[in-house]
C-alpha cells in the first residue's frame, strides 16, 4: 500500500435496526494487495436501502445485525494496494458495488451478477457505502472523467439496471418500449431506452413529477396511472398493436399485470421489480397463446464502462434527477425524505465527505 496521510478513523451511518440510523466512528480500511481504498463523495439513496430500512429484508436476504447501507456511490482513489495497477492515488472513480469470484461458472460464463458467493454493497451482511472511507478490489472501481459529477457517476449503478434489461430483451433500435414505475430505476431505464435506440417509450407511474422527469430524459409518452387506464392508452398509441417490450421497474403486481397486457404478440416483458409478495398471478393462456417471451432481471454484469461513457456524453440531462442532498450525518432524515416525498423527491443523495 502506498503510504498516504489518512485518517485513522472515519465517520460511517449504521443501521442498528430498522428504522433507525447512528453515526459511529469506525476504522478506517486497510486495502489488501489488490485493492484500492475509495474516500466516498457522493451516495445514492436505492429503492433497496429504504426497503432494508423500513422493513429489514429483500426477500431472502436479512438484515440480523447492524449493517451500513449504500451501494450507489463514486468517489476518488485514497489509497491503492500494492498488486494494483489500473488505479492511481487522485483518480476520480465510479465503483461497481458487487464483487464477485470470478471463478465460479456464472463468473465464467460472463453472467457474473449470478455469482453465488457475490459480495455486494449493503446487501445483508455486507456492509455498504454510507461511509466516509470503503476498501473494495480494483476490478471493480471504474475511472470517470472530470467533467462527470460524482452524483451522475454513483447514478451508473441504476442505470446499468436498465442497460443489463435492454441486453436481456434484446431491445432493437427504432422499437416501442413500455416501461412501468417512474422511480430512480425507472428513471434510469428511459435513459437506457434511448441509448439503445427505442423510438417510442411509453411510461407509467401515480406522480405527475416523475413522470415529467421521464419526458426529460426521452420518454416518447407518459401516462399518469391516476388519470387514465394504461393499457387503453397504449392501444390508442400503438395503434391497437402493443409494445416490442415492456420493463416492470416498480415491483407492484398490477402494473406487472398492466405491463404483460401492453405486448404485442410475440413481443416480450423484462420483470425488473421485486414485489413484496413471492406470487402474483399472471394470465399463462395469454402469455403461451401470445408467445410472451419473459426475462428476469437480476443487477447487470459488464455494463459499467459503456454506462460511464453515455453519462459522460451529456446526451441524458441526469443532473435534474437529483433533488436532495444530506451530508452523512443527516443519513436518517435522507432515507425519511426517500419514502416521504415521493410526489417531490427524485435522487436523495448523501455525501460522506463533506
Amino acid at each position: 500500500m502506498t503510504k498516504t496521510a489518512l485518517p485513522q478513523t472515519m465517520k460511517a451511518a449504521v443501521m442498528p435496526q430498522p428504522g433507525t440510523i447512528i453515526i459511529e466512528e469506525r476504522p478506517v480500511p486497510q486495502v489488501r494487495a489488490d485493492e484500492v481504498l475509495i474516500q466516498v463523495m457522493a451516495v445514492g439513496v436505492c429503492g433497496s436501502d429504504v426497503h432494508y430500512y423500513e422493513h429489514g429484508r429483500i426477500g431472502r436476504f436479512v438484515v440480523e445485525k447492524p449493517i451500513i447501507l449504500g451501494h450507489e456511490c463514486a468517489g476518488v482513489v485514497a489509497a491503492v494496494g500494492s498488486r494494483v495497477t489500473r488505479l492511481r492515488e487522485g483518480d476520480r472513480v465510479a465503483v461497481e458495488p458487487g464483487v464477485t469470484c470470478g471463478r465460479c461458472s456464472a463468473c465464467k460464463e460472463g453472467r457474473y451478477n449470478l455469482c453465488p458467493d457475490v459480495q455486494f454493497l449493503a446487501t445483508p451482511p455486507v456492509d455498504g457505502a454510507f461511509v466516509q472511507y470503503m476498501a473494495i478490489r480494483e476490478d471493480m472501481v471504474f475511472p470517470i472523467p472530470d467533467h462527470l459529477s460524482f452524483e451522475e457517476a454513483a447514478l451508473n449503478e441504476p442505470f446499468s439496471v436498465g442497460i443489463h434489461a435492454a441486453k436481456r430483451s434484446r431491445l432493437q433500435p427504432g422499437s416501442t418500449v413500455a416501461i412501468m414505475g417512474m422511480g430512480p430505476v425507472g428513471l434510469m431505464a428511459v435513459a437506457a431506452a434511448k441509448s439503445f435506440g427505442a423510438s417510442r417509450i411509453i411510461v407509467t407511474d401515480l406522480e405527475q413529477v416523475r413522470l415529467d422527469a421521464a419526458a426529460r430524459l426521452g420518454a416518447t409518452h407518459t401516462i399518469n396511472v391516476r388519470e387514465e387506464d394504461a393499457n387503453e392508452r397504449i392501444r390508442q398509441i400503438t395503434g391497437g398493436v402493443g409494445v416490442d417490450t415492456a420493463w416492470e421497474t416498480a415491483g407492484n403486481p398490477r402494473a406487472l399485470q398492466s405491463a404483460l397486457y401492453s405486448i404485442r404478440r410475440g413481443g416480450k416483458l423484462a420483470i425488473v421489480g421485486l414485489p413484496a409478495q413471492d406470487e402474483i398471478p399472471l394470465n399463462v393462456p395469454f402469455i403461451a397463446d401470445n408467445e410472451i417471451d419473459i426475462y428476469g432481471i437480476f443487477r447487470y454484469a459488464n455494463t459499467y464502462p459503456s454506462g460511464i461513457e453515455f453519462l459522460a456524453s451529456g446526451l441524458i440531462d441526469t443532473k435534474s434527477l437529483i433533488t436532495d442532498r444530506y451530508p452523512l450525518a443527516q443519513t436518517q432524515a435522507a432515507m425519511e425524505r426517500a419514502i416521504h416525498n415521493k410526489s417531490g423527491s427524485l435522487k436523495v443523495m448523501v455525501y460522506p465527505n463533506e
